[in-house]
C-alpha cells in the first residue's frame, strides 16, 4: 500500500514525550449520529518514537477511509500500539441519557479499559465540561494527531462489525450496509417493520413510525 499525503502528524505526542509524559492516548468515538446500535468509543497509546508514523502511514480519520483500509488498518494498530481499548454505551441508555452524555461516557470508558493507564489523554473537540484534567480537546483531532486517527479506526471497525454481528439478529433493516445510519433503505425498512430493540427512539427516526 502507497503512503497517504494526508497522514496524521506527531507533533502532539512529540511535544508530551518530549516533556517525558510517556503514555500518550488518543481517543475518538464512533456512531454518534446513527439511528440504531451503540456510540462506541476507543483509546489507542502509541509507542514514543516517530517511527510509528512510518509504521502506521495509511491511518487517518476514519471517515475518509474505505471499509478494506479501516480493516487493515485496524489489524496494524492493534499490532503497533503499547495498548489499547473500547467503551460502548448502548441505544436505551443512550436514549435515558442523551447522545452527548452517553459520548462522554463511551470514551470515559475506553479510557478505563485501555490497560495502561495514561498520563495524558488527546481528544477530538468535544464538548465535555467534566472531562478528566489530563485529556485535552482538539478541533479537527483526527487531523492533528495519529493517535486520536487511530483511536478513531479503531472505534469504527469495532462498532462496524458489532452492526454486522446485529444485522444476522434484525435482518431486515441492512445493519450490515448501513451500519445503523439513517439511509434511505434503513428508514424505509423502520416505516415497515417497525423499531427494534437496538433502535434509539429518542433520535429522529420516530418521525418515520408514528
Amino acid at each position: 500500500m502507497e503512503p497517504m499525503i494526508d497522514t496524521p502528524g506527531l507533533d502532539l505526542e512529540i511535544s508530551h514525550w518530549c516533556e517525558n509524559r510517556i503514555f500518550v492516548g488518543g481517543v475518538d468515538e464512533a456512531g454518534r449520529g446513527a439511528l440504531a446500535g451503540p456510540v462506541v468509543a476507543a483509546c489507542v497509546v502509541l509507542p514514543p518514537s516517530p517511527q510509528v508514523k512510518e509504521n502506521l502511514f495509511g491511518v487517518r480519520d476514519s471517515k475518509t477511509m474505505t471499509a478494506a483500509e479501516r480493516a487493515y488498518w485496524a489489524g496494524q494498530i492493534k499490532q503497533t500500539a503499547i495498548s489499547w481499548g473500547v467503551g460502548m454505551i448502548e441505544a436505551a441508555e443512550i436514549d435515558h441519557l442523551g447522545i452527548q452524555r452517553a459520548n462522554q461516557d463511551a470514551m470515559a470508558l475506553a479510557m478505563l479499559h485501555c490497560p495502561i493507564k495514561c498520563e495524558v489523554y488527546l481528544l477530538d473537540f468535544i464538548h465535555w465540561k467534566e472531562k478528566p484534567s489530563n485529556a485535552f480537546r482538539y478541533k479537527k483531532g483526527e487531523q492533528a494527531s495519529l493517535s486520536i486517527a487511530a483511536a478513531s479506526v479503531i472505534a469504527k471497525t469495532t462498532r462496524d462489525q458489532i452492526m454486522v454481528e446485529l444485522g444476522r439478529v434484525y435482518q431486515n433493516y441492512g445493519f450490515a450496509q448501513n451500519k445503523g445510519y439513517g439511509t434511505k433503505q434503513h428508514r424505509q425498512a423502520i416505516m415497515d417493520f417497525g423499531i427494534t430493540p437496538i433502535h434509539r427512539t429518542s433520535f429522529t427516526l420516530t418521525k418515520c413510525y408514528q
